[in-house]
């Protein structure tokens, strides 16, 4: 593939040295993103090789075989030394969003067919008469209702009309009805009724794809559920082709083990699971950026931070507490109104808590009808990608400015693998932007600079505030092909104090994958208020899902004695309508107590003020999640030689706030030894990205190769400087 797009993969720096030996381990992480696919290839002392080429969304598989094909071959390493592939793949994604799963039907309780269409009727734009709603993934003419009725204490108010469901199943197989999602009233408290209309549908259609929702989302919520029950029927047959079709070509190329799947919630899974559960993937390349995030901090002794990644299409960031990224269990797919929160389709899965908006490198610029500056959501991807790909595009983007500016050489992109047109996308910003605003190039490629900068700074102020952070008291992480180009700008946007890049910034979601464990997490919803849970069925209901887990991880081959656990419960005061998740110990004697202190210490975390006395507190769902031990690698960049000038030459760039275009120096990241110090303005340039330090700020390089920030002045991302 790589040859094909004329984008290959190259040394890992001019000093890298790849020693060969029979006994070495190679862990390999791939990501597909929606304009790259990036692969990184680490050893027990630092990263060996990376690699970037564009995706090839038609078949995605063989473009991950091409790419790590390439990537090994031009780095002289065997296949048969992999010890591991961590991949993650916005395959499911993409797959929901474009609609592209099953010929699926739903069946639910008698009245209750339409409660995916209904949804909560809530309005995320209060006052838009024209209010665009998600489609659901089922039509209306699919849905089926069928008499039973379950009642929320578990207790049987109408048993299942067994004879109306065989009919039903008939009806379904003759119509071509490839996968059916079960999902009856309160079947969280009481799965006999779904597990029965299971058997009866195989029993009548054996080649339909049955799912429960007691199986998946076995969680209180009746929309939540049926959503995230659909989706995950909707999308795993094709999951499970993808796959099959990876383990056969990763095979074919010699590794001698099946590639693990990187999960939305920061651990890894075996193909298996994920076959199982491929709703689990949704969000599995975001959180290889997170990890990353994770362990240059825990590195560096940098507990807590904000992880910014930028790629082609999107930016996400989420914050990192205590080494730890922010997990949430609810996520929206095919947002349909600018990412909008409340726009799309919800699935309930552990997921790193993480905000997105679409800003990428790919974001299309363009006026709006105030004459203003707006970018994205809209992306032109890598096909046809920015107009300075060269590749059919003809809106101006985030690239096509950043080039104009300075800050990307167009003759060493991607390491020099793929020529930039600077001429034509000066020519495009003229035409669209410049000239109808009356104001110069550069001005106009400033403007989409500075806005994008500006809209993630906004959007990354809101979520740090809703969870308790104030953002100017967090370093920022970056990652991504744009992340260290655009991270200088919303970090100081945001104030914050300072920045820490490390090294293959631009693939690090492929290379976070490999920090992380084996992991999966169970689910139990049973409403209760603290005070009447009895201790022992707290302890059975804990030990009934850790037994769950242990048995996952033990057939994806991790030791019973390394399995880990960690429990949490969803809780509220009672009367409240949401609730908060709370760590909570093994149980004893003292349980009850200690988690009304948690809980406590975590409202006044999560609201800024004290816990109400007196009001009572109760439980809505209780969680575990199993984690094998962490892997042994170590994530740094391998040691340069000391002493090598990295400067390898100069050119203009465009900084505002010192006047215009400065002549900047340029400087080999490859050639940075640990120690060394730079102070801005300056570029600091790697394969797959590059860092804009600007003027005032310093930055030394730390022992694994990652480049720690320091701002002279807060700054906006306009380029006005606040003491």
């Amino acid at each position: 593939m790589a040859a094909l797009l004329g984008i290959g993969s190259s040394s890992y720096g001019p000093l890298t040295e790849v020693i060969l030996s029979a006994s070495r381990e190679l862990r390999i992480g791939i990501d597909i993103g929606g304009t790259f696919t990036d692969i990184c290839i680490l050893e027990h002392d630092g990263i060996v090789a990376v690699g970037k080429a564009l995706t090839t969304h038609a078949e995605p598989a063989a473009g991950v075989q091409a790419v790590l094909r390439d990537t090994l071959a031009e780095h002289g390493l065997d296949a048969a030394d992999v010890a591991t592939v961590v991949h993650g793949t916005t395959l499911v994604t993409n797959a929901l969003i474009e609609r592209r799963g099953a010929h699926t039907a739903l069946i639910t309780t008698e009245g209750f067919r339409d409660v995916v269409e209904m949804a909560r009727e809530h309005r995320y734009e209060l006052y838009d008469l024209d209010l665009e709603l998600p489609r659901p993934l089922v039509p209306r003419w699919r849905r089926f209702g069928v008499p039973e009725r379950i009642l929320a204490d578990g207790s049987v108010a109408q048993p299942l009309d067994e004879e109306r469901l065989r009919m039903l199943a008939g009806e379904l197989a003759a119509e071509g009805v490839e996968a059916v999602a079960v999902c009856f009233l309160h079947s969280h408290v009481n799965d006999a009724h779904e597990q029965a209309a299971k058997r009866v549908l195989q029993q009548v259609a054996p080649g339909l794809r049955v799912a429960l929702s007691s199986h998946v989302n076995p969680e209180i919520r009746e929309y939540e559920r049926a959503s995230t029950t659909l989706a995950n029927v909707y999308v795993q047959g094709l999951a499970e082709d993808y796959l099959a079709d990876l383990r056969v070509r990763l095979r074919e190329l010699g590794l001698r083990h099946d590639p693990l799947i990187m999960l939305s919630n920061g651990g890894v899974a075996a193909i298996e699971v994920a076959r199982r559960f491929p709703i689990r993937m949704l969000e599995s390349g975001p959180a290889g950026g997170a990890l990353g995030a994770v362990a240059f901090g825990k590195a560096n002794v940098v507990p807590d931070q904000l992880a910014f990644d930028m790629g082609g299409t999107t930016a996400k960031l989420c914050i990192v507490e205590r080494d730890r990224p922010l997990i949430t269990h609810t996520f929206e797919v095919d947002r349909v109104y600018r990412l909008r929160a409340g726009s799309g389709l919800p699935v309930r899965a552990p997921v790193i808590d993480m905000i997105e908006i679409g800003a990428g490198g790919g974001s299309i610029a363009r006026l709006n009808s105030l004459g203003l500056v707006t970018v994205g959501p809209e992306s032109a991807g890598s096909e046809p990608g920015p107009v300075s790909y060269q590749r059919g595009g003809t809106q101006c983007t985030v690239t096509d400015a950043d080039l104009v500016l300075g800050y990307l050489d167009p003759e060493r992109f991607l390491g020099g693998a793929m020529r930039l047109d600077i001429d034509a996308a000066t020519a495009a910003i003229r035409q669209q932007l410049a000239e109808p605003m009356g104001i110069e190039v550069a001005e106009a490629a400033w403007g989409v600079h500075a806005t994008v900068n500006e809209n993630m700074a906004n959007a990354a102020r809101v979520h740090a505030i809703e969870r308790g952070q104030d953002p100017a008291k967090l370093p920022m992480f970056v990652s991504g092909g744009n992340g260290p180009l655009h991270g200088p700008g919303v970090a100081q946007a945001l104030g914050c104090p300072g920045l820490i890049a490390p090294p293959a910034a631009g693939v690090l979601s492929s290379l976070g994958f490999l920090s992380a464990p084996m992991s999966i997490d169970l689910v139990r919803s049973k409403h209760a208020e603290l005070h009447e849970v009895r201790l022992d069925v707290a302890s059975e209901l804990f030990a009934a899902m850790a037994g769950e887990g242990a048995k996952l991880l033990a057939d994806s081959g991790v030791p019973e004695a390394d399995i880990q656990f960690e429990r949490s419960l969803e809780m509220r005061f009672v009367g409240q309508g949401n609730e908060i998740e709370v760590p909570v110990p093994e149980v004893d004697t003292n349980w009850r107590a200690r988690v009304t202190e948690v809980f406590a210490e975590q409202y006044a975390h999560r609201f800024g003020t004290v816990a109400p006395a007196g009001v009572a507190v109760e439980i809505l769902s209780w969680r575990l999640t199993a984690r094998g031990p962490d892997p042994k690698s170590r994530l740094r960049q391998r040691a340069q030689q000391a002493g090598s000038d990295s400067v390898r030459g100069s050119r203009q760039a465009y900084f505002p706030q010192s006047g215009g275009y400065l002549s900047t120096p340029v400087h080999d990241r490859y050639l940075l030894a640990p120690g060394s110090t730079l102070r801005g303005p300056a570029l600091i340039e790697e394969r797959e990205s590059t860092l804009v330090l600007p003027p005032g700020a310093e930055c030394r390089v730390a022992e694994d190769g990652s480049i720690h920030v320091e701002f002279a002045t807060r700054q906006g991302a306009s380029g006005e400087e606040h003491q």
